[in-house]
């Protein structure tokens, strides 16, 4: 949030037509709208002197009513396993989030936050320990993508909207963000390769199947019923699974779009085969009106402040053993930097810690 003056507009936040509008505005053609938003979105850049296509006083105008967003690496930690990169990111107000970069056979994912902080309250994630600050701009979501890009030479080509914070508690936002990264003038990073995970805000769930996005949703149940999940879930105490698992059979009625589950696994706390047979038996429910169900198992990180611990290998195999047995797919998330806390959250706490 690099605002310095009241005058000045976060550019890269606005859409095309947002930013023809204002080109308008200022007493410029349209035109002049699509020949910046490509230097914002397509080749990068940090200041307005750098768009050498302008005239001198067009570069002048805009530096006076407008400003250009930009984050830095404040610390970057490579994994010596597999090759995951971890981000933190410094914003303008001195905040910090973090990204990671993974790569797979198929190409390259980044995991990007969408706040500062979280107000969930989930009990085993690190990213919700010191509550919200704010909600990121679509600004600085976009330099998230962007600046790992650039920094590490590779082509992003699929996006994670599972870093710190929760996407649908900063929903117009996240949803311009993905406006602005799927458009034709900047990077045109389909939407189909990109997945929004969310805790499970019922309401919001609702208005996001309006949008009709061609998105993968994805949601955290991480229990099979609603006295485990309060538990570990404050969200639960307002929306049951069930009027959850409502939500998803409207959104898949909606979108004909997949959801997948998450589903962290505790030792003790949520992976018995009693468990898995609960949570299968519940979204069978949701394969009766054909909707297709996946279950993306998580071994939980350990995080600083709680007991939880993962689960041992032989009940994951039995809770994956079950699940499969009722006909729900079920696969287990790799774990990936794993040498370098690569977990969301720790980065980032860690650091104001030190500070």
């Amino acid at each position: 949030m690099a605002n310095n003056m009241a005058n000045e507009i976060d550019i890269k936040s606005l859409t095309l037509p947002e930013l023809t509008e204002a080109m308008v505005n200022i007493g410029e053609p349209k035109f002049r709208a699509k020949q910046i938003y490509k230097w914002l979105h397509q080749r990068n850049v940090a200041d307005f002197s750098q768009m050498s296509d302008l005239s001198k006083p067009l570069r002048e105008k805009c530096s006076l009513n407008f400003y250009i967003n930009s984050i830095n690496i404040k610390k970057k930690l490579v994994s010596a396993l597999d090759g995951t990169v971890k981000y933190l990111y410094g914003l303008s107000d001195g905040n910090t989030v973090e990204a990671v970069l993974m790569k797979y056979n198929h190409g390259t994912s980044l995991c990007i936050s969408t706040q500062v902080g979280c107000r969930m309250g989930c009990t085993f994630c690190a990213s919700t320990i010191g509550g919200l600050v704010r909600g990121l701009t679509p600004a600085e979501m976009l330099d998230e993508v962007y600046t790992a890009s650039a920094d590490s030479g590779e082509k992003i080509t699929s996006i994670v909207l599972m870093g710190i914070g929760e996407p649908l508690d900063n929903y117009d936002n996240v949803t311009k963000f993905m406006g602005i990264l799927s458009s034709p003038e900047g990077i045109n990073l389909s939407l189909r390769h990109l997945s929004l995970s969310t805790c499970g805000l019922v309401d919001m769930i609702d208005i996001l199947a309006e949008s009709r996005l061609p998105l993968t949703l994805s949601v955290s149940l991480h229990a099979p019923n609603d006295n485990i999940r309060r538990a570990t879930m404050p969200v639960a105490k307002k929306w049951p699974m069930d009027e959850l698992l409502d939500s998803c059979a409207r959104y898949f009625a909606k979108t004909g779009r997949r959801i997948s589950f998450e589903y962290a696994l505790i030792d003790g706390h949520n992976d018995r085969e009693a468990h898995a047979r609960e949570l299968g038996q519940k979204l069978n429910m949701l394969r009766k009106k054909g909707m297709q169900c996946h279950v993306n198992l998580i071994p939980v990180n350990s995080v600083d402040g709680n007991s939880y611990k993962q689960s041992q290998k032989n009940a994951i195999a039995r809770f994956v053993a079950v699940l499969e047995g009722l006909g729900i797919t079920a696969t287990v998330r790799r774990k990936l930097g794993a040498d370098i806390n690569a977990a969301c959250g720790q980065l980032r706490r860690q650091d104001s810690v030190s500070v």
